[in-house]
């Protein structure tokens, strides 16, 4: 199966009988969104982790959805494609009234994208809210790891203190 056909199942959702060309405007607009025309006619069994998880995530926007739940859609993604990828979802978010919901273990790129926050420990929420909840108290408690939030650039950050 190529990345296309892959990305066009997504549509299967709005396909009564055949693919219209409403479908593939749809699919050639998010190839085009995720730059990924190079890889469009590429068989998925000849892509790299990080191509498939492009596709997997182009294939989710072309369902349209009000709710977009997304499970560490950067990993397996170089720093550029891990912000083309974070610009993107939030774009879509923008722009279609959609939600997300993303997991993920990157605080910095969350802090980056994201509007609101929820920690996890053991299985439990153990805060949530919006950035000024990301204070290092939480992530020691969460992560045991002794951090310092800093501003740099006009965003925030954490860094780990040795």
């Amino acid at each position: 199966m190529t990345a296309y056909d892959a990305i066009l199942l997504g549509r299967k959702p709005h396909i009564v009988w055949n693919v219209k060309e409403k479908d593939n405007k749809v699919v050639r607009s998010f190839i085009t969104k995720l730059e990924l025309e190079n890889l469009a006619l590429r068989y998925i069994n000849e892509m790299s982790g990080g191509e498939i998880q492009r596709v997997a995530i182009a294939r989710a926007l072309v369902q349209e959805p009000k709710l977009l739940l997304l499970d560490e859609p950067t990993s397996s993604l170089d720093l550029k494609k891990q912000l083309e990828i974070l610009r993107t979802v939030k774009q879509i978010v923008k722009e279609n009234n959609v939600s997300a919901v993303i997991t993920m273990h990157d605080i910095n790129l969350a802090l980056r994208f994201a509007d609101k926050y929820m920690f996890l420990k053991d299985g439990t929420i153990f805060a949530h809210g919006d950035q000024h909840m990301v204070v290092p108290e939480t992530i020691e408690q969460v992560y045991g790891v002794a951090t310092t939030v800093e501003e740099l650039n006009g965003y925030r950050i954490v860094v780990p203190i040795e």
